[in-house]
């Protein structure tokens, strides 16, 4: 399993990298011309962290994908206690850098992108967009665009694990660092702020 790092972070000069991020938040932050996207990271953030609401649903809206009937009944009525039951099981969020295990398949994050992909009309890009507003610093979104970029269409949570915890979490440290030479929100943590370097960088690309 690879993971590769967009252009704009292959070198130590983050100037490429601080004009994606500028292009999507906006400045100053959710200024004039920030993408739609930008207010997934703060949008009722309040929210029970433990249960899925309808400001979730909301939420993901921002990320141009519509959430199907189907999730709406299992998220927040048919299903909702056993979703709430396996967000408890996976535990609050935390970095996905500071996860020591391996991920092994029996992980309770697998459980639950598995449970969320048997509700019909759920695939990967929106079962992962869900997660990763519940447990944005642990869960990355995937869709085919970063994954294109990122060389992660067959896998990427583990691939992208390593990656962050190689070399003393420079990956990691250096994220955190983009975010705040922006004066982003705490909200928005490391995985994020890859996310939108790939996307912005693979549509930039044409893909």
């Amino acid at each position: 399993m690879t993971f590769r790092l967009p252009d704009a972070l292959q070198t130590s000069d983050d100037t490429a990298a601080i004009t994606l991020l500028k292009r999507y938040y906006g400045v100053p932050y959710l200024g004039p011309g920030c993408a739609d996207g930008a207010y997934f990271d703060t949008w009722a953030t309040a929210s029970d962290p433990m249960r899925f609401t309808a400001d979730d649903l909301i939420a993901i809206k921002f990320l141009s994908v519509e959430v199907p009937k189907t999730a709406v009944r299992a998220l927040l009525r048919d299903r909702s206690d056993e979703f709430s039951g396996l967000l408890v099981d996976l535990g609050s969020d935390r970095d996905l850098a500071n996860e020591d295990n391996s991920l092994a398949p029996t992980w309770a994050g697998w459980r639950i992108m598995h449970e969320l992909r048997t509700i019909p009309g759920v695939g990967p890009t929106i079962a992962s967009k869900l997660l990763a507003r519940k447990r944005p610093r642990l869960r990355p979104i995937w869709d085919t665009v970063v994954a294109a970029v990122t060389d992660t269409v067959s896998a990427q949570w583990e691939p992208l694990h390593a990656a962050l915890r190689a070399d003393d979490f420079a990956l990691h440290h250096r994220l955190l660092r983009l975010r705040d030479v922006l004066q982003l929100p705490q909200e928005i943590g490391a995985l994020r702020i890859l996310d939108v370097i790939a996307w912005r960088e693979g549509k930039d690309r044409g893909l």
